[in-house]
């Protein structure tokens, strides 16, 4: 995962609360000009690498920080980017708007928490891939059609490939845990992405979200970090993961959006574990078995298919 992508079944996936922000407005505004020369698919695949190559960052950044650290690292400077750009306008919303608003945030750094400690015991590919069944469950649940039972079906068997059964540590199994519940959260996430993004204007929902996830890793993130965190090359490493993990793919997928039917744009996201399997083989020289790589594929055919019927 991932960025914090605001995925909704009504795309059927990713739903922007900041969508409705000025053109001129942010950082997608500095790309527009040189994104209009690049197809709208290839805007997708480098937002889907962005995001991926930002997640091997992190990765590599374990070695110095836990992960509950460059959590909070990521999606603190994420905030201080954001806000500034977003300028939320918080006045005349109800106490139940700023409610769903704070779950919104909640549900984002707890995804992100669970994720990473996933991505800590385990490849990206599989990782990501066992995350994917939050998005693909909800955009199940939304079609409804006999056909979905086949791809949860589908989905279903690639994660019992993945499941360390030849005897393998318990760590695997703590990380398919983990993998699990950031796709549980993601679920919860694509409900309160929707909710929040029709109840706040531009991205004043997205920026308070943030904030509050910021919030919410705090205690875990600066305890286990501590003065680490200060370091000025820590700091620039955690900007890299922010600016690749969230600001740049953000702009790209706007673009991109502006551009393309939002199924397309569906199905072209359910290629996501594929290229996270990928840069880990390529960035981190992580090597997946015949049987891991049949798995991330039973999962991928998976999302296309439940985007497709959807």
């Amino acid at each position: 995962m991932t960025a914090e992508p605001v995925w909704g079944a009504a795309e059927p996936y990713r739903i922007r609360p900041f969508r409705a922000r000025r053109a001129g407005a942010g950082p997608g505004a500095l790309l527009r000009a040189a994104s209009d020369s690049i197809p709208p698919p290839g805007l997708v695949l480098l937002a889907i690498l962005s995001v991926q190559v930002g997640a091997g960052l992190a990765k590599n950044l374990f070695a110095e920080l836990s992960p509950s650290a460059v959590v909070f690292l990521r999606i603190a400077i994420g905030a201080l980017i954001l806000v500034p750009v977003a300028r939320p306008r918080l006045r005349g919303l109800t106490r139940r708007d700023l409610a769903v608003g704070a779950a919104f945030g909640l549900s984002l750094g707890l995804m992100n928490l669970s994720f990473y400690e996933a991505l800590a015991r385990l490849p990206m590919g599989i990782a990501v891939a066992i995350e994917f069944i939050g998005p693909l469950t909800v955009a199940v649940v939304a079609s409804r059609r006999r056909l979905d039972l086949l791809w949860v079906a589908l989905a279903g068997a690639g994660v019992i490939l993945l499941a360390p059964w030849g005897g393998a540590d318990g760590a695997d199994w703590v990380g398919i845990g983990f993998a699990a519940l950031a796709g549980a959260l993601w679920a919860a996430y694509i409900v309160l992405s929707a909710a929040t993004g029709a109840r706040f204007p531009g991205s004043s929902g997205l920026a308070l979200a943030m904030v509050v996830a910021t919030i919410a890793v705090a205690p875990v993130g600066v305890a286990s970090g501590g003065a680490d965190l200060l370091r000025p090359e820590i700091l620039l490493l955690g900007a890299g993961v922010g600016l690749l993990s969230s600001v740049i793919p953000y702009s790209i997928e706007l673009e991109a959006l502006r551009r393309m039917p939002k199924r397309v744009f569906g199905i072209l996201m359910s290629l996501e574990p594929a290229v996270a399997a990928m840069v880990g083989l390529l960035v981190l020289g992580e090597f997946l078995e015949v049987r891991e790589w049949a798995a991330i594929g039973c999962v991928v055919i998976a999302s296309i298919g439940a985007t497709r019927s959807g």
